[in-house]
């Protein structure tokens, strides 16, 4: 039986991809491979708009609600499972279709990732202590008076990345920077299949991330959270900080209404919406970019797709 190539599906959130990625398995006989980082937490969902019981007895769906919110989910891990998935579908004969807006998933996909060593469990539990104990702005100042090559490419708001960087600085000697510039082995060439980013006109991405969080709403988003929230999580794990945890969060508190926690949820996904877009923009320009109306007929661009990828 000859391979069948991967279909891969980029795009912002709420662009309409995993649409797409339906339409495509259900016409080409495929099994949708997840791509985006908060998807795969078991907790959420209703709020990361994961795939429905419904979709997923159309086709096969992996990397889906996989992981307990608990654990911090990684680029690294997601390129080993992703590149298991992939062969899985393609033993069955089956088409690999990866979808998400996660661009680091793709680029671990397609460019490979950095040799880095593991980081022995001491280490990692020293910093993330120390991160909790000064907190991410603290953190920063103490990786710039370090290692400034990398304290330059990261946010003093972002924990997780600044913890990462000093606990590879110290269990390597090296840092995070230089080992980020060797290359790493792609699990998937993207001349081997084919490569699509999913554009909208941003007021109509805009619109549609609106209407997609009064969705989530009427289907139990703030219940959800409410239950993220009994299990006594650390703030720090990416789990608790997927699009809408925080603003409603406030609202279970009573620290806002319930306007404003929805207002200010979707503020927040407009905003990581515009970030996805510059993002693709910068490193998938080589992918072909397709629009809403090309969505439509796009599967029957696939009529001869063996040929196509061969």
């Amino acid at each position: 039986m000859t391979k069948r190539a991967p279909i891969l599906i980029a795009g912002p959130t709420a662009s309409g991809k995993s649409t797409l990625a339906l339409a495509l398995a259900e016409r080409l006989g495929g099994t949708i491979i997840n791509a985006d980082a908060m998807q795969v937490y078991r907790e959420l969902r209703v709020l990361t708009a994961r795939p429905g019981e419904t979709d997923t007895q159309r086709v096969p769906h992996r990397l889906y609600g996989h992981v307990p919110g608990a654990e911090a989910y990684s680029a690294a891990r997601f390129a080993a499972e992703a590149g298991a998935a992939i062969a899985e579908a393609q033993q069955a004969g089956r088409v690999p279709i990866v979808v998400g807006g996660t661009g680091l998933y793709f680029m671990a996909l397609t460019e490979g990732l950095s040799p880095i060593p593991p980081v022995p469990d001491d280490i990692r539990s020293h910093w993330r202590s120390r991160a909790a104990e000064i907190g991410p702005a603290a953190l920063h100042a103490e990786l710039a008076a370090r290692d400034p090559v990398m304290a330059a490419r990261l946010r003093p708001t972002d924990p997780q990345r600044l913890v990462r960087a000093l606990e590879v600085l110290d269990a390597t000697g090296v840092s995070l920077a230089e080992w980020q510039a060797k290359p790493g082995e792609p699990v998937v060439h993207v001349e081997e299949g084919r490569a699509f980013v999913v554009s909208r006109d941003r007021d109509d991405l805009f619109a549609r991330c609106d209407a997609r969080f009064d969705a989530m709403l009427a289907e139990g988003a703030l219940e959800e959270v409410q239950a993220l929230l009994q299990l006594g999580l650390s703030r720090d794990l990416p789990v608790m900080r997927a699009l809408g945890v925080a603003p409603l969060a406030a609202e279970i508190a009573g620290a806002t209404t319930p306007a404003a926690a929805a207002e200010a949820a979707k503020a927040e996904t407009r905003r990581y919406a515009k970030r996805q877009i510059t993002w693709l923009k910068r490193n998938m320009m080589s992918w072909k970019w397709i629009n809403a109306q090309q969505m439509k007929s796009l599967a029957a661009e696939f009529g001869d797709y063996d040929n196509m990828c061969s």
